[in-house]
């Protein structure tokens, strides 16, 4: 009902209101994954899915916040099929982005295929680099977690833990000041689509 309030928003106020509404809905669907993670194999469909697709739907989800936030969007997906389950890894791009839009002030988020491996990048604040290594840790927040009160320390480690039930992994780059690279390697040793 607040989100259909919300669905025309004009005033500022309204699209904080929406904002916030927002990170309730991604915080209870953390913890509902993070529930439902015990019996993942169970709920796990394993079918051949147009990347594009999965990354398109997440785009959708977080698309009003780009725009008050005045960050550009870079999208470059070829039509590439990857074998995965859809939900779950639709949870890991949209967990991703949500992340690159909260510690991007300004600038860009791209999405991109390079190879095997679907790349987010954002312009933000960045990952200092003693954190990187940590961050797949349950319950770690780093500095910019412990600085902005904005880190729950459960978000990376569930798109750990669902990639590496998926057999896919995920990897980051990060520099201070430059922004923060996510490469999800999407290959699995199975048959082709064809």
């Amino acid at each position: 009902a607040m989100r259909l309030l919300l669905q025309d928003a004009d005033t500022d106020e309204q699209r904080a209101l929406l904002e916030q509404l927002q990170s309730v809905e991604q915080y209870v669907e953390m913890v509902l994954t993070y529930l439902r993670m015990e019996s993942m194999s169970s709920d796990m469909v394993l079918q051949w899915y147009a990347a594009d697709d999965i990354v398109k739907q997440a785009v959708k989800k977080y698309s009003q916040l780009f725009i008050p936030k005045k960050i550009a969007l870079r999208m470059d997906m070829p039509e590439e099929m990857i074998l995965t389950d859809e939900k779950w890894l639709a949870f890991v791009v949209e967990q991703i982005l949500s992340n690159a839009l909260k510690y991007t002030s300004e600038g860009t988020v791209s999405v991109y295929m390079k190879e095997k491996e679907l790349v987010i990048e954002d312009t933000g604040i960045g990952i200092q680099e003693e954190d990187v290594p940590r961050v797949f840790e349950k319950g770690f927040t780093g500095f910019n977690g412990r600085r902005d009160k904005k880190s729950t320390g459960i978000g990376l480690y569930l798109c750990k833990t669902i990639l590496d039930r998926l057999g896919h992994s995920i990897r980051i780059e990060s520099k201070v000041g430059e922004g923060t690279k996510v490469f999800l390697y999407l290959e699995r040793d199975m048959l082709d689509p064809e």
